[in-house]
């Protein structure tokens, strides 16, 4: 469901404008419809109070909690199903009151590291349904930060996102560049980003420098180099005075040797941008790996050396194994994953070792 047909639904039972910022900042807050200084007898119609009671359970009945897995960092991964079966994850923060949501349900971008993009793309997931992600972590706790940086490819369904961001923005009274949209990079967004009212900060996974090895990792995102994904997002930054979250899983052998450091500081050296830097979750009959803790805080200082504001991250409760597709995998009963092969020699950039079975692993969800 959209959040176009919410309010069609509204004005067809007499809603003007301002009773329908209401009722829709009241659900997007998570706050009973009779909250507030005044009184919904002596604010909303007859007509609007006489409807108010089924539209409420529809837009209840949007999305619910499934299970809830709270992690030791204060973390908390929900699988999250919607009025029709499917399901999808959000993932509350362990800081800054934040929320990681899907916007997909699957996704048809299948990189290969990631388990949700093992199923491909099931359908989209309407407006409605991404906001509710957000009621459903506000009955549990505050919600200052939406990232839509869970299931699915958010330039794959625009539409529905950037609607659910200028609700989020205006009526869910989430500060503007505390919306983060993440993408692999597609034209798409940055053609229409800065034409929204409500403009969200941007994260773009980046993953590697190397426009080779990043088509086989992301097999099916556009084709756009590494140097273009970043000069887009620099204009994009300097537009909006919102710096640019790229995005690096970090794959033990494939993008962390000292080669890709000097990439990165080729790539991001003078941008307007942070570097978070995300070990990979490891997944049982995958060759994918996190690389050693010790290398991974070696890369997070040399960059900082070399002048490259860098950030080194965990993805929120990793220790429930859940992230990114995996609740959702267990659910369905398909909680086991095919092998990767990845070829020693080819993380050092020799395409022609590489050779990929199926599947993929977690993508580290950060704030």
């Amino acid at each position: 469901m959209r959040i176009s047909e919410i309010r069609q639904r509204l004005r067809e039972a007499g809603a003007l404008p301002t009773h329908e910022f209401r009722v829709l900042r009241l659900w997007s807050q998570a706050l009973p419809q009779t909250s507030g200084p005044r009184r919904i007898e002596d604010f909303l119609p007859q007509a609007l109070r006489d409807a108010l009671p089924a539209i409420e359970a529809q837009l209840d009945g949007l999305a619910h909690v499934i299970s809830a897995h709270p992690g030791e960092d204060g973390g908390e991964r929900l699988l999250v199903g919607l009025a029709d079966g499917q399901s999808v994850e959000s993932v509350l923060l362990p800081r800054a009151d934040g929320l990681c949501i899907s916007s997909q349900v699957g996704c048809a971008v299948g990189c290969v590291f990631c388990m949700t993009g093992r199923s491909g793309l099931v359908r989209q997931v309407g407006s409605a349904e991404m906001v509710a992600q957000v009621v459903l972590a506000r009955t549990r706790r505050p919600v200052k930060k939406v990232v839509f940086m869970g299931m699915g490819e958010p330039a794959h369904n625009l539409d529905n996102v950037l609607e659910a961001i200028d609700l989020l923005g205006t009526a869910g009274n989430i500060g503007h560049k505390n919306l983060v949209l993440s993408t692999v990079g597609d034209p798409r967004v940055f053609e229409r980003l800065p034409q929204q009212q409500v403009k969200p900060a941007l994260a773009l996974s980046l993953h590697t420098t190397k426009a080779q090895l990043r088509a086989r990792l992301l097999p099916r995102a556009p084709a756009m180099t590494p140097e273009e994904i970043v000069e887009r997002g620099e204009a994009y930054a300097r537009a909006t005075g919102y710096p640019i979250q790229y995005q690096w899983t970090l794959l033990e052998g494939i993008n962390d040797g000292d080669d890709e450091v000097e990439g990165i500081v080729r790539l991001l050296e003078g941008k307007y941008g942070v570097l978070n830097l995300i070990p990979y979750n490891t997944v049982d009959g995958l060759d994918f790996k996190r690389p050693p803790a010790e290398r991974a805080r070696e890369m997070l200082r040399t960059l900082m050396r070399r002048r490259i504001l860098t950030k080194l991250r965990q993805s929120a409760a990793q220790d429930v194994e859940g992230g990114c597709g995996q609740l959702r995998a267990r659910a369905m009963g398909g909680g086991s994953v095919q092998r990767v092969e990845w070829a020693g020699r080819a993380a050092r950039g020799n395409l022609q070792d590489v050779r990929v079975d199926h599947g993929g692993a977690d993508v580290a969800v950060t704030e």
